[in-house]
């Protein structure tokens, strides 16, 4: 039998609003919200004085299982997931071999099911070699097609480049595309003219003039358009620019939009003043940009232009990430702090709660029409972030929980920090301490309803 617990006089926050309420968890599900008599057999929470959130759902993560796991597996980076708040996550398929078939795509959720203690859910990779035979799927049981890191296996696999293949993606694919949404011919031309000046020993400060705006906005804007000419489903994946912002409304709600965006943390916590310091530890692609970037990007995510929260977690060796620019791996590991990262940013005044809440629990779920989760309501499964507010840490060495070992946030002091974790009503975080063999369950997609 699974304990029955009792979370007492909890403030939630939760579609919306705020207020304090008992929970009850029983038999992995919400079964109650609101002023519940303790019993005998319950397990009682004191909940006073914290906030209770629904699990986040990162719906970007690289976590390097199948054929990479010597810089994090599922196992690892679902541990830091859930210690950092993160109750599910949707994977990328850049993993060895790449994952372009359904086979591959079965093997990774079977993978999953023996090791990950959060929710998982993975996405199918689409590029120059399966593109004939992937415009014959039926895809409305899948979350999402994406090219997302695939381009690092061969050019002509970033779909932004490829209008021939958007428009045949888009004429057949009644789901949602995911795009990395950057102009190589741009960036390339870009990278010729540093080389002429630097020879391969170009300063990763130069990055984000590589990676530029103007290679982020073109290829955004042309992929719209043809979003648009076949009333196709499109996400643009980890927006970087404020530029772009404007190419996306907030006049309809999630539900009815066809073409939605996504920000991740870094793009907003760390801007081009911080290479100096961190170096090509927080080179991503895209690149991180500029103060006017980051602040765009904020004031698009509280305005409704962008629909998510991500962290594009992309764990590398740290001798990966310390070569020089050409040669240093883009992406950085993040699931565990992503939370913590936008908590400060509530502490300091900048954006709601409830907005944070809706960004990185309840739209992935809208977007993904995943089903009873990513919200506090009675019946969903209970996937559950009890937060103290006022308990300030240090991110070092000693507390980071990814398979890499390192983070760019190492010597950041935050003010909140994640007490306990709950997924299907399992109580896998309790304070540093995992209940590590317990294994959460494939993200459920309500695809009767896709069109």
């Amino acid at each position: 039998m699974k304990p029955t617990y009792l979370i007492q006089q909890a403030t939630l926050v939760n579609e919306g609003k705020t207020f304090v309420a008992d929970v009850l968890i029983e038999n992995e599900k919400i079964q109650k919200i609101g002023s519940i008599p303790a019993q005998e057999g319950y397990h009682l929470i004191d909940g006073k004085g914290k906030v209770l959130l629904p699990g986040v759902i990162d719906g970007q993560v690289h976590f390097r299982d199948p054929g990479l796991t010597h810089k994090a597996d599922i196992h690892s980076e679902s541990k830091a997931a859930v210690a950092g708040g993160v109750t599910s996550f949707i994977d990328m398929p850049n993993t060895r071999p790449n994952t372009l078939t359904m086979e591959l795509l079965e093997e990774k959720y079977q993978i999953a099911s023996q090791k990950s203690v959060a929710n998982y859910g993975f996405l199918l990779g689409i590029n120059g070699e399966n593109l004939e035979e992937a415009i014959t799927w039926d895809t409305r049981k899948l979350l999402a097609l994406t090219d997302d890191g695939l381009y690092f296996s061969g050019k002509g696999n970033i779909l932004a480049d490829r209008p021939d293949m958007l428009e045949k993606i888009f004429a057949a694919n009644k789901g949602i595309l995911a795009i990395h949404s950057e102009k190589e011919e741009i960036v390339e031309k870009n990278e010729e003219a540093y080389r002429e000046k630097y020879g391969d020993d170009v300063p990763v400060k130069f990055h984000p003039l590589i990676r530029s705006e103007q290679a982020c906005f073109e290829a955004t804007e042309r992929a719209i358009a043809l979003a648009k000419k076949h009333d196709a489903k499109l996400h643009i994946l980890h927006l970087s620019t404020a530029k772009e912002t404007s190419l996306f409304r907030n006049d309809i709600p999630l539900e009815d939009k066809k073409i939605t965006t996504e920000v991740s943390v870094h793009h907003l916590w760390f801007t081009d003043a911080d290479y100096e310091e961190k170096g090509t530890l927080i080179k991503w692609n895209p690149a991180i940009k500029t103060q006017k970037d980051a602040d765009g990007l904020l004031q698009a995510l509280i305005d409704d232009r962008i629909d998510l929260i991500t962290t594009d977690h992309a764990p590398h060796a740290l001798e990966e990430k310390l070569k020089p620019y050409f040669q240093s791996m883009s992406g950085a590991p993040l699931v565990q702090h992503s939370l913590a990262c936008m908590l400060e940013f509530f502490k300091r005044g900048k954006i709601s709660l409830e907005k944070i809440v809706e960004k990185m629990c309840h739209n992935p779920a809208i977007l993904y029409k995943i089903k009873e989760r990513g919200y506090i309501r009675e019946g969903y499964f209970a996937d559950l972030v009890l937060v103290n507010m006022d308990s300030p840490w240090t991110v070092s060495k000693e507390n980071i929980l990814y398979k890499c070992g390192w983070s760019p946030l190492e010597g950041t002091q935050f003010q909140t920090q994640v007490e306990k974790t709950f997924v299907n009503g399992n109580l896998v975080f309790d304070q540093g301490d995992f209940q590590e063999d317990s294994r959460g369950k494939a993200l459920e997609v309500e695809w009767e309803n896709k069109e």
